[in-house]
């Protein structure tokens, strides 16, 4: 029996070793992964659908899904991404020069105001407005320059893009594949029931869907809506303002309005009645009305997060793995939720497999 437990140790030692190290030279590449994990989940419907009209063949399948998606993602994601490179260079070079000052506008719309607006900044001690405009400029031209950086950044690493797109599409073609293999072998490594699984591979596969297929579509519509809006009404960097909307749409409760709010009032303030009252009318009317209208049908009742726990795991989730986090910290937070869930019955199973009774006391 001794014999037996340590060589038990021995190989989970080994085996906890052995998959660090192979966690450990995935890394660089983690997100290559991910995201071939994630969009393999994703199309995996579409994949199955392809499989029966090819008659069993999975290399063709899993061919013309991978088609589908260079197609309809990767390709109109490069093209914006290279877009959103230039336009982002180009704000930072206004900011600069000093061609683009939000402190000036800033300056405006408080000149704008009222006097008893003033009179009550005054009493707080607010007044003080060449310091606030002075903030809000560094903070600018701050962003600006990260901004700036990192389109550099990345086209100076086009090599290493390249490479982990290469990555993420040899690997997304396999798991298109051989998903359904990976996923019957996984489940029989893992310590849990048959119920407990199914529940959680049910989970996993609903939120990574609902996260992108829901949350992430209302965001690209949603800044779609705000970057067209904002080019009607000739807004520089509309292209800039559109994905900065889109990626704050996917914050509950005050998502793209951060962006939209302040231009509106920034019109309305310095005259411009007409430009400030559509687009706040565009704003709530449009922009606002589509998270209450697309994110039930998209996302479903049933797998929907409350919103404080979806602000919380994105902000979270950017914090510490990046932009992949918007989809991980969600992600995290939904099968923390299910595992939480299942506890209770966990319990009792394990209770029935020992043979304990659970009304036994200590």
């Amino acid at each position: 029996m001794k014999t037996s437990n340590l060589f038990l140790r021995s190989f989970i030692l080994l085996l906890v070793l052995v998959s660090v190290g192979f966690i450990w030279i995935l890394l660089p590449f983690y997100g290559a992964i991910f995201w071939g994990a994630i969009l393999a989940v994703i199309f995996t419907p579409v994949n199955r659908y392809l499989l029966g009209r090819f008659r069993g063949r999975r290399n063709l399948a899993a061919f013309t899904t991978l088609m589908i998606i260079i197609l309809i993602v990767i390709i109109p994601l490069s093209l914006i991404t290279g877009a959103l490179v230039q336009e982002g260079i180009a704000v930072y070079k206004r900011i600069e020069s000093g061609d683009l000052s939000l402190g000036l506008y800033f300056a405006q719309v408080v000149d704008a105001l009222p006097p008893f607006v003033h009179d009550t900044l005054a009493r707080f001690g607010l007044d003080n407005i060449f310091s606030i405009r002075e903030r809000l400029s560094q903070a600018l031209l701050q962003g600006s320059k990260v901004l700036a950086t990192q389109a550099v950044s990345l086209g100076q690493n086009t090599f290493g893009f390249l490479i982990s797109m290469a990555i993420m599409l040899y690997l997304l073609f396999f798991l298109l594949r051989d998903g359904s293999k990976l996923v019957a072998k996984s489940r029989q490594v893992i310590p849990l029931s048959s119920e407990h699984q199914q529940h959680l591979t049910r989970k996993f596969a609903t939120v990574v869907r609902a996260t992108v297929k829901g949350n992430i579509a209302v965001a690209v519509i949603q800044g779609a809506l705000g970057g067209l809006i904002f080019w009607l009404l000739n807004i520089q960097a509309a292209l800039l303002w559109a994905v900065i909307m889109a990626i704050l749409s996917l914050l509950p409760a005050v998502g793209a309005s951060l962006i939209w709010g302040p231009v509106a009032i920034y019109f309305l303030a310095t005259g411009a009645i007409w430009q400030g009252v559509v687009l706040a009318l565009f704003g709530v009317l449009v922009i606002g009305l589509i998270d209450n209208l697309l994110r039930p049908i998209l996302v479903g009742k049933d797998t929907k997060l409350p919103d404080y726990v979806v602000l919380i795991s994105t902000l979270g989730g950017l914090a510490v793995f990046g932009l992949n986090g918007f989809v991980i910290g969600p992600l995290l937070a939904a099968l923390f939720m299910a595992c939480w869930d299942l506890l209770p019955s966990a319990v009792r199973i394990s209770q029935d497999w020992s043979g304990d009774d659970p009304t036994d006391t200590p």
